[in-house]
């Protein structure tokens, strides 16, 4: 790299600027760009420089001398690496003009700091990589293309602020989520989940209860509500030690309110949520429902029906003629006991007309019977090592405790329970009040539900939404309203923008991995080549793939319109 005075003659006047050159990859040899320009001679003279010429010459000549007395390069304090994967999001939130309405809270509030660029920004960081927030403001902001205007005290306090009021921002976001795409409530999906906190001592909202990881560590329950494409559009936070039944109908009923959803909703749940008490809710407000129910505790007479032979079996096959499942069903009034009164627990026998279609798939079946091997397996050890009754554990299904005379229990594998597991492996019942839909229809119903489990594994994978080391309530909900956030986001990509031709895999792994390195001149690109990043290239006509990327092409990015 060197400098030299350059002139230009141009209408009779002499231009000066001080040029630059350096090697260039691209020409494979050297190139020049401008370092200062300087304006004429004519002018300097004017200004006293009676020679303007040799006056610059000596700027130039201390430039090279700085240049040559440099050591070499010196490592720096700053990471020249600049995180890119998060444009279609903030591309998203453009679109749905999410900042207009933020920007109404954040004025009738007195911030010293802007609410909207707190909210995206941590969104962001949240999807290109996901960390403590301590490790959030101090290493993955800073390499956003983008720097904030906020300190870490006053990301804690916008977090407890947007945690307190969590509502509003998921209301805000589903009004515009309809007004550019749509909701479809005539189906909706909701599960539960749980996250742990590595705490010694719980609060009123830290409790300890059933942990979804089998940890003893305090938890905080999360219900989650997906539209008939598995868009999120509720969340409800909760104590640990509460249950999910009557959550699934408090938050129902919130959203139904919050949003005004008139439609019919179809309630489609797992077996954690079928309660009788669910069921009755679903048709007190008009709703359907649509739920598995556990083939093993079935009555007797109702395990027949599921094991008999007969010729009612319908088979589903794919194009290689395999067997991927088969149904059969029934419709009939089938009995609930149902809670009349909360508070003594009083319950009463009704009857629903309901569709039950069993099913059969035989990889799960395959799958089951492993697992039911494999376990047996664990059993049969503990029994022959003469192991306590509190180490067998969930295994204590396939053992009897026999009590001898004047001596301590001794376990006997029950071979009969383990051969009706491997009876049932494979079978599952979905019961529903739609009497009318499909057999066929029913089934992709409810095998959808995959999607909100997805939901789930992306804020406690993808998102790292698990340990949480936040103390205040406010900041722990602000957290998971980020996390809530980022999943609504990601999702409208996935299904809104690519029609889900493309994996939340891939979508996730292009967010992380579009990352630019800053050069002297230009960014390096060191994203890993995908299908994904290939067909976004051609579709957004972005240049995604190129290895140097100019800074016109990275705000040409970063103002990319979806």
């Amino acid at each position: 790299m060197a400098y030299f005075l350059k002139q230009s003659h141009l209408k009779g006047r002499t231009y000066l600027s001080i040029v630059e050159s350096f090697y260039s990859p691209e020409k494979h040899g050297s190139a020049h760009r401008t370092y200062k320009s300087l304006a004429s001679v004519e002018t300097w003279k004017k200004k006293g420089i009676d020679d303007p010429i040799a006056h610059f010459q000596k700027e130039v000549d201390e430039l090279n001398a700085a240049h040559k007395n440099k050591k070499g390069l010196q490592i720096s304090d700053e990471s020249p690496e600049v995180y890119l994967g998060y444009f279609p999001y903030a591309s998203l939130l453009k679109c749905m003009d999410i900042k207009k309405y933020v920007d109404y809270l954040n004025n009738s509030n007195s911030f010293t700091f802007d609410l909207y660029e707190l909210l995206s920004t941590l969104i962001f960081a949240r999807l290109v990589n996901p960390c403590s927030k301590h490790k959030t403001f101090h290493e993955v902001l800073p390499k956003l293309h983008q720097s904030v205007h906020y300190s870490y005290d006053q990301l804690l306090s916008g977090l407890g602020y947007i945690g307190n009021d969590y509502g509003k921002f998921i209301e805000i976001f589903n009004e515009q989520l309809d007004m550019v795409y749509k909701k479809e409530t005539d189906k909706t999906y909701f599960d539960c989940t749980n996250f742990y906190f590595e705490i010694d001592k719980q609060d009123d909202f830290r409790r300890k209860g059933p942990s979804k990881e089998s940890r003893k560590d305090p938890i905080v329950g999360m219900g989650l509500l997906l539209d008939a494409n598995q868009i999120p559009i509720g969340m409800k936070m909760f104590p640990g030690n509460q249950s999910e039944k009557p959550i699934m109908r408090d938050v129902v009923n919130d959203l139904r309110n919050t949003y005004q959803i008139n439609g019919r909703t179809i309630h489609v749940a797992d077996k954690g949520l079928n309660c009788a008490d669910n069921i009755a809710f679903a048709k007190e407000n008009g709703d359907g429902y649509l739920f598995s129910k556990s083939v093993k505790m079935l009555p007797e007479t109702e395990q027949t029906w599921v094991t008999m032979d007969s010729d009612d079996w319908e088979e589903v096959r794919d194009k290689e003629g395999h067997l991927v499942y088969k149904y059969k069903s029934c419709v009939d009034q089938f009995p609930y006991n149902i809670t009349i009164d909360e508070n003594t627990g009083k319950k009463k026998i009704l009857m629903f007309k309901e569709k039950r279609v069993l099913t059969y798939n035989p990889k799960l079946a395959a799958k089951k019977k492993y697992e039911i091997e494999k376990q047996a397996e664990k059993a049969r050890e503990l029994c022959y090592s003469q192991a306590k009754r509190s180490e067998f554990g969930d295994l204590g299904k396939y053992v009897d405790f026999i009590n001898e005379k004047g001596g301590k229990a001794k376990a006997k594998i029950n071979q009969e329970a383990i051969d009706k597991e491997r009876k049932l492996a494979g079978y599952n019942l979905l019961v529903t009040s739609e009497t009318k839909m499909s057999e066929r229809e029913i089934y992709e119903t409810y095998h959808n539900l995959w999607r909100i489990e997805e939901s789930f594994k992306i804020m406690k994978s993808d998102l790292d939404a698990r340990p949480v080391f936040l103390q205040k309530e406010s900041t722990i909900k602000g957290h998971f309203l980020i996390c809530y956030l980022s999943v609504l986001l990601e999702r409208l990509l996935q299904f809104k923008v690519f029609n889900k031709e493309f994996s939340t895999y891939e979508i996730m792994k292009f967010t992380r991995e579009f990352r630019l390195v800053k050069g002297e001149s230009k960014y390096i690109n060191i994203t890993t080549s995908s299908r994904f990043i290939k067909e976004f290239a051609k579709l957004s006509k972005l240049p995604l793939t190129n290895y140097y990327l100019t800074e016109r092409q990275i705000k040409q990015i970063l103002n990319y319109k979806i």
